[in-house]
């Protein structure tokens, strides 16, 4: 079973029509002092435990959401319970609002993005013994430094697997907790800058051969690595690519889903390629929606080849 845990959020999305580049100086990083105007704004579900749970939910793949929401949770979890995701292990903080993020995106891609954990804080009391069982895999969505490692430490003292995401959380997590989450994971998962940054702060770490390392690369596909072997991952070439937000969680579904199935791991790299461009083609981090028959389309017309699902 997939344990999906992390955030659950409402976004606010934001696009600023030029560059950040051109408006940062570096001669004056020490005191930045900078106002965008946007010109497109919306308010979305997200989180990335909620992200997660519902390309899932879209990919028929069995899981527990396990998270914190808050008071205001009421038309998220509708939107969830629509498409069959149990929310029996969401526990609500009624003094709390949901947490929220803010990003603004560049013309470029680029991203700024500021978060408040509300009910997130409390996900540092979530009890994974009361769920998980040997067998499962937990995934560690970011959920503060606090929130992470409780999850970390917890899987490595019931002896459960784990993938491992710190991306949203190097700013906050020391060395040590980071070769932790690190060093006991199954999975390490991010983007290549990421990615980087781990493999700087944790110059002593060496990959064991039993664990796989994912690094998501845009618009450029994904790269796995296990055991001194390299899969490269194409991506799905798209017409009309119009938001960023959210397709690195899409991509872990559809990544996920291969794996729950018993899929290899190059297979279900592609299906997270393939999870990925749909979520890029709508504004937002839940707003896309495909059937089955919509997924396996599009990965046949990828990678040449069919897939049972």
């Amino acid at each position: 079973m997939l344990i999906i845990t992390g955030t659950i959020a409402y976004d606010y999305i934001m696009d600023f029509p030029g560059c950040f580049s051109e408006h940062i100086l570096p001669d004056q990083i020490h005191k930045i002092n900078l106002s965008f105007i946007v010109n497109k704004f919306e308010r979305r579900r997200g989180g990335t435990a909620g992200n997660i749970s519902y390309s899932l939910g879209l990919l028929k793949t069995q899981h527990t959401l396990f998270s914190y929401a808050g008071k205001d949770f009421e038309d998220y979890g509708k939107s969830f319970k629509k498409l069959g995701i149990s929310l029996d292990n969401v526990l609500i903080d009624k003094k709390n609002y949901t947490s929220t993020g803010f990003a603004m995106t560049d013309k470029t891609d680029n991203q700024i993005w500021g978060y408040f954990y509300g009910a997130s804080d409390n996900i540092s009391k979530l009890n994974l013994k009361k769920i998980a069982k040997k067998g499962d895999l937990v995934i560690v969505g970011p959920s503060g430094a606090l929130g992470s490692m409780s999850i970390v430490k917890q899987c490595i003292l019931l002896g459960i697997s784990y993938m491992f995401d710190p991306g949203f959380i190097l700013t906050q997590i020391t060395d040590k907790d980071l070769m932790l989450g690190v060093k006991h994971s199954k999975y390490i998962i991010g983007n290549d800058y990421e990615i980087s940054v781990i493999k700087k702060r944790l110059k002593d770490w060496k990959i064991s051969k039993d664990q796989i390392v994912i690094k998501t690369l845009g618009s450029r596909g994904a790269e796995i690595q296990t055991d001194g072997k390299t899969f490269g991952i194409l991506p799905v070439r798209l017409k009309n690519a119009i938001d960023p937000t959210g397709a690195g969680d899409a991509w872990r579904s559809g990544f996920l889903a291969g794996i729950e199935r018993g899929f290899d791991l190059k297979t279900s790299g592609q299906m997270g390629s393939v999870a990925a461009s749909f979520a890029v083609e709508k504004y937002g981090t839940q707003e896309h929606f495909y059937t089955i028959a919509q997924f396996k389309n599009r990965y046949r017309k990828t990678y040449k080849s069919l897939i049972d699902l």
